[in-house]
């Protein structure tokens, strides 16, 4: 097994716990949840519902019930973005924002002539939270921000942006994919009303499993309809948590893996688990400041960024050098844009793209030294 570096993508590995538990609900369960009486679908029950409650305790939330689960992070957005928003509502959101936000808010300005109104920032990602208070107005309905850049690495000031949210009666929702599980978050000290989370990163957890946790009151449609396993006579889709937003069959096994990871989480804290992350950061960013003609995106201080490092190498493409990281080197990293073109954009790197490197718990400084040796001798080889 080679070096993996794009834990920003998806984290690996797992904790073997995660693999072991799936395997054994697959095995031994095979249940789904909500659609029997008998004793396998009433234990299918009680591991989601204990996933959704230690979901619920990680972020400081006040009901498992408003724990939403979705295939991923890109559809609890959609869900919450397209089922709240009308025509004519107004919404700020940042500069560095992933396509997962981007493209529903763009398709809603085209489709239903919402306002869009993005926060600026310094090339680095740095966003003054004075600025959002600047941008609100009589129609504002929602404030979007990511809690870190997935390019910049950036961490957001969302704590105080959701103080003003809160002042003027606006709801926030925060995008936690590179956050959650690395980096605390309390929903209630954070001002968070939504808080959308991914599975497959820093929760340790399987793809295909994310979500949003409701921290307020806040009518949000729902994005399907169908079978809950309940309410069956009903012509419509009820109107309580969490049925409300799962509708169909849910991935059982992916939940049992997630809830898991949850376990693994708790058992290392998540404070311990930034302090390490953290470590790693900083020795990254000062041994790549050694590899010569190489332009550094971001912050350069480790407790300003999760781990998340952008670069580019003067006169190399950066998808050559992911390349040949991974041919040469058996190293992984991930270049281009990043689904992020508006982040990209801050940095000038737009048509260019750029290398970055996805720090994960299990990564080890070891993991750093054999990189910025390859990216040493890369360089000598495009001299």
């Amino acid at each position: 097994m080679g070096i993996y570096l794009d834990n920003a993508a998806t984290s690996f590995p797992k904790p073997y716990s995660v693999m072991k538990k799936m395997m054994e609900y697959m095995q031994d369960i095979g249940a789904t949840s909500g659609r029997g009486a008998y004793k396998t679908a009433i234990e299918a029950d009680r591991l989601i519902y204990n996933c959704r409650k230690m979901i619920c305790k990680l972020f400081n939330g006040s009901d498992p019930a408003k724990v939403i689960f979705t295939s991923n992070i890109t559809e609890a957005l959609n869900v919450v973005i397209n089922g709240f928003l009308k025509e004519g509502d107004h919404v700020i959101t940042s500069s560095l924002e992933h396509n997962a936000v981007w493209r529903p808010l763009k398709t809603l300005e085209r489709d239903k002539n919402i306002e869009i109104s993005t926060v600026c920032c310094t090339d680095e990602g740095i966003t003054d939270y004075n600025d959002v208070e600047k941008l609100i107005k009589s129609n504002t309905k929602l404030i979007i921000f990511t809690h870190a850049s997935n390019v910049l690495g950036a961490i957001q000031p969302i704590r105080e942006i959701g103080r003003i949210a809160k002042k003027h009666k606006v709801k926030f929702l925060v995008d936690s994919a590179q956050t959650a599980g690395a980096y605390p978050i309390d929903v209630e000290k954070d001002n968070i009303d939504i808080l959308a989370f991914t599975g497959h990163k820093g929760l340790l957890g399987p793809t295909g499993t994310g979500g949003f946790i409701v921290n307020c009151y806040i009518d949000i449609n729902p994005l399907k309809s169908g079978g809950t396993g309940g309410d069956s006579k009903y012509p419509y889709q009820p109107d309580y948590f969490p049925n409300r937003y799962e509708a169909g069959t849910p991935n059982v096994v992916g939940i049992v893996g997630l809830g898991e990871a949850l376990n693994f989480i708790y058992s290392v804290g998540i404070k311990n688990i930034r302090k390490k992350e953290e470590e790693i950061i900083e020795y990254a960013i000062e041994r790549l400041k050694s590899v010569k003609k190489i332009e550094i995106y971001g912050p350069k201080k480790s407790d300003k960024i999760v781990g998340v490092v952008s670069f580019n190498i003067k006169n190399i493409k950066a998808e050559e050098i992911s390349y040949e990281l991974d041919k040469q080197y058996d190293i992984m990293v991930r270049s281009g844009l990043h689904c992020a073109p508006t982040a990209h954009k801050i940095m000038g790197t737009e048509n260019i793209g750029a290398v970055r490197i996805g720090i994960g718990y299990f990564n080890e400084k070891e993991h750093i030294d054999t990189l910025v040796e390859a990216l040493n001798k890369i360089q000598n080889k495009y001299m």
